[in-house]
C-alpha cells in the first residue's frame, strides 16, 4: 500500500476531527507530504527518506515541516497498530517540535493606538483580545447572550472560525478549559456596554462583533481592518493573536499564578501557560535591582 493510498483512508476515518481539522489535515497532506512520498509503500518509508523529506521543508518553513512531521507520525503509529508495518519510520529526533521565536509584545499604548486605529465596530476586537485574552474565534463567536454586563463577565462557549473556503464555522471549544467564565476589566467593560448598544442587534443570539452596515464579518474584512490598524501604528510585525499574548504576558508579570493563567487563556495544560511566566522573571529581576538599589555599597 502507498502512503497516498493510506492516508487518504486515514483520514476518511477520522470523523472525530473537527471540520476544520480536517481541511487543515488535507491541506498539509496534498502541499508537503504527498507530493514527495506519496507514491512510496509504508514498508518503503525509511527514516532516511523521511529524515531527508524532511530536511528539505525544515530550511525554508520549519513550522511547517514540524506541523507534516506530526501528521505522518500520527498516521505511521496508526499502521503500526493495523499490523501493516512493524515499527513507525518516523525516528528523526526533534522533527515534530516547532521552535517558533518569542512573539512580540505590544505596549499598553500601543494598545490603545491599535484600538483608536480599528474601524469604529471593530474597536472592541482589540481590548477583548488583550485584557480578556480572547481568542479570535472566540471574540468572532461571542453572542450578546454571552455578556453578563450585570456581573462583569464574558462566558465563553463556542467559537466561530473560517474554513479555507472562508465559510464561518462555529464550534465549542476543544476542551473543558476553554468553556469558560471570565471577568472583565471595569474599562473594557465600559467600551463593551457602549459597543452592545451602538453596534450589536437586541436579540440574544446576535454576534457581538459584525461587519460594517450589520453585515456578517468575514476573515478578509477583519485582516484587512487589523493589518492597517498595525501599519498605522507602525508595528506590522503583530498579529492579531499577539494582543492575547501581550494580554497574557502582561497578566503574568502581575503575579498571576499559572492556574490562573490557565483558566484566563483556556489552557488545559500547565505547559501551555507557563510561556507567560517569563514577564514573572523579569519583574524579579527589576524589584531585585531596586532592592540592589537600596544596599548600601561598603567597597567605598
Amino acid at each position: 500500500m502507498t502512503l497516498s493510498d493510506y492516508a487518504n483512508e486515514w483520514l476518511n476515518q477520522r470523523t472525530d476531527l473537527a471540520e476544520r481539522t480536517t481541511e487543515l489535515y488535507r491541506h498539509v497532506l496534498d502541499k508537503h507530504l504527498l507530493p514527495v512520498l506519496g507514491t512510496s509503500t509504508l514498508a518503503g518509508l525509511t527514516p532516511t527518506k523521511i529524515r531527508s523529506w524532511h530536511t528539505n521543508i525544515a530550511n525554508d518553513h520549519p513550522a511547517t515541516a514540524s506541523k507534516a512531521y506530526r501528521l505522518l507520525s500520527s498516521m505511521m503509529r496508526t499502521a503500526v497498530v493495523d499490523g501493516i508495518i512493524s515499527t513507525s519510520p518516523c525516528k528523526v529526533v526533534g522533527a515534530g517540535t516547532d521552535h517558533a521565536a518569542e512573539r512580540p509584545v505590544a505596549t499598553v499604548d500601543e494598545v490603545e493606538s491599535l484600538t483608536r486605529a480599528m474601524p469604529e465596530h471593530l474597536r472592541i476586537v482589540v481590548p477583548l483580545a488583550t485584557w480578556c485574552q480572547l481568542r479570535r474565534g472566540e471574540i468572532l463567536g461571542l453572542r450578546r447572550m454571552d455578556v453578563d454586563l450585570k456581573h462583569g463577565v464574558i462566558h465563553i462557549v463556542q467559537s466561530r472560525t473560517f474554513g479555507m473556503d472562508g465559510k464561518p464555522i462555529l464550534k465549542p471549544p476543544k476542551t473543558s478549559a476553554g468553556r469558560r467564565t471570565i471577568s472583565v476589566p471595569r474599562p473594557v467593560l465600559k467600551a463593551l456596554t457602549r459597543h452592545l448598544e451602538v453596534f450589536t442587534a437586541p436579540e440574544a443570539e446576535s454576534l457581538v462583533v459584525i461587519g460594517r452596515g450589520g453585515s456578517a464579518l468575514t476573515r478578509d474584512a477583519l485582516q484587512g481592518s487589523w493589518e492597517r490598524a498595525r501599519l498605522a501604528i507602525h508595528r506590522p510585525d503583530l498579529r492579531l493573536h499577539d494582543m492575547r499574548h501581550t494580554g497574557l504576558t502582561l497578566a503574568a508579570a502581575t503575579g498571576a499564578t499559572t492556574v490562573e493563567l490557565m483558566h484566563r487563556a483556556g489552557h488545559a495544560s500547565a505547559p501551555a501557560a507557563l510561556r507567560y511566566q517569563h514577564a514573572t522573571r523579569d519583574r524579579d529581576q527589576r524589584l531585585s535591582e531596586a532592592l540592589g538599589a537600596m544596599i548600601p555599597d561598603t567597597d567605598n
